[in-house]
């Protein structure tokens, strides 16, 4: 049993590592795009939206080819291979003299940023159906755990000075490489390998397509998309948007997405498999994205700080319960050797919404926090994050047919 979860414990600590480097950088890069604008929130928030941008049509260009070369050549090297782009964008970060040095970092963070989908489909290739949903949960435990201790000490760096996090996160992820490289085994025998041939699929466009064959999935990348659009644009404007709508500090914000951390290891950790057993996967689907609704709509209309903390955790719990639950009824639905494309396609699916996402919310605060808004809304992109998971929730709706012991059917016809 040991040898089992030797494994699991290897991924989850690469993950716990990459997402603590990440988690550091992650308050101070929005700030340091202020310092460069002087600290105009405005301007502040449409410049760092494109950086996401920048960042995100990179992923969403690459991610494809890096999954395809994780199903030909293992995951391994593709992980080790993304590690090390991610400590070259850090230690670009902690140099930059100005905003397009900071463009030029997440663009090479983006063409090799597939750690993190890597990780997803080693996670799925030792996993068995009856632990796949559990498993993806301990995923959003390590993101929760270094969501826990990154933006923290983030902050409390960043205090010290602003581009001290991006070398502390330069010098975490070079460990995370070493210990990849030393400890971590290939999850993909030789024999569960994609041909070398099939690699000319790996553009997004083509990914998406060829994954169309499972005509289950369609419905579910579309509620991937919508609540990843709501998300991703939510995460983009935090630190400025807390700024300029209750005065916070960095270290207010960074606290703020600790606690984010604290909420995923509760959900993903403890509540995940327990809900994903009692209720099945496509009742915790929709469920969790009932109560993301509501969490949303109650963030859009806040008018006092305090109130963040109680929201933040509704959404988590509603967000993070359907997550893991959604992806594995994906993952169940595609051959091994296809896994790490499904992964890949996952990936340029955050990547469409991260390009679309961070954009429109950083265009909305932009113009809310100017001298004229064209609607006087703060919440806006809060109160259009909530309609987006309504959208999902009626696509996943449509999908999830019942029967009378209250299971459906989720196998998808090749």
């Amino acid at each position: 049993m040991a040898k089992d979860r030797a494994p699991i414990a290897f991924i989850f600590t690469v993950v716990v590592i990459n997402m603590l480097g990440v988690g550091l950088a992650w308050p101070i890069l929005p700030k340091l795009i202020q310092a460069f604008e002087g600290g105009n929130i405005s301007s502040a928030a449409l410049q760092y939206g494109l950086v996401a941008t920048a960042y995100a049509l990179t992923q969403f260009l690459f991610s494809p080819l890096l999954g395809n070369l994780s199903d030909a050549y293992g995951r391994r090297p593709v992980l080790l291979a993304s590690q090390t782009g991610l400590a070259i964008d850090y230690v670009i970060l902690a140099v930059a003299p100005n905003y397009w040095w900071l463009f030029v970092a997440r663009l090479i963070s983006g063409m090799l940023g597939a750690t993190i989908s890597t990780a997803n489909a080693y996670m799925a290739d030792i996993s068995t159906p009856e632990n796949r949903a559990r498993n993806f949960g301990f995923m959003g435990v390590a993101f929760g755990m270094g969501f826990i201790a990154g933006p923290a000490v983030g902050g409390i760096l960043g205090e010290i000075d602003i581009r001290l996090p991006f070398y502390a996160a330069a010098a975490l992820t070079a460990l995370n490489t070493a210990f990849g490289y030393f400890l971590l085994p290939e999850s993909l025998p030789p024999e569960k390998r994609r041909p070398v041939g099939r690699l000319w699929n790996s553009n997004p466009v083509t990914a998406l397509r060829n994954m169309t064959q499972f005509p289950v999935l369609i419905p579910m990348f579309a509620a991937l998309f919508l609540t990843s659009l709501s998300g991703r644009g939510l995460e983009s404007i935090w630190v400025l948007y807390t700024d300029f709508r209750f005065g916070w500090t960095l270290r207010d914000s960074a606290l703020s997405l600790a606690f984010v951390g604290v909420m995923f290891i509760i959900v993903q950790g403890l509540l995940v498999g327990p809900s994903v057993r009692y209720l099945g996967e496509r009742r915790v689907v929709l469920f969790g994205y009932v109560i993301a609704i509501v969490a949303l709509f109650l963030f859009g209309i806040a008018d006092k700080g305090w109130m963040l903390f109680p929201f933040t955790a509704l959404y988590i719990l509603g967000a993070a319960l359907a997550e893991p639950a959604l992806k594995a009824i994906c993952s169940r639905s595609v051959p091994d050797d296809r896994q790490g494309l499904l992964q890949g396609v996952f990936a340029s699916i955050g990547s469409i919404a991260i390009i679309l996402g961070p954009l429109a919310a950083s265009i909305m605060l932009s113009n809310v926090s100017g001298p004229s808004p064209l609607i006087n809304l703060p919440g806006i992109w809060f109160l259009f994050g909530s309609f987006l998971f309504l959208i999902a929730l009626i696509s996943v709706t449509r999908r999830v047919v019942f029967d009378e012991t209250g299971e459906g059917s989720d196998e998808a016809a090749p």
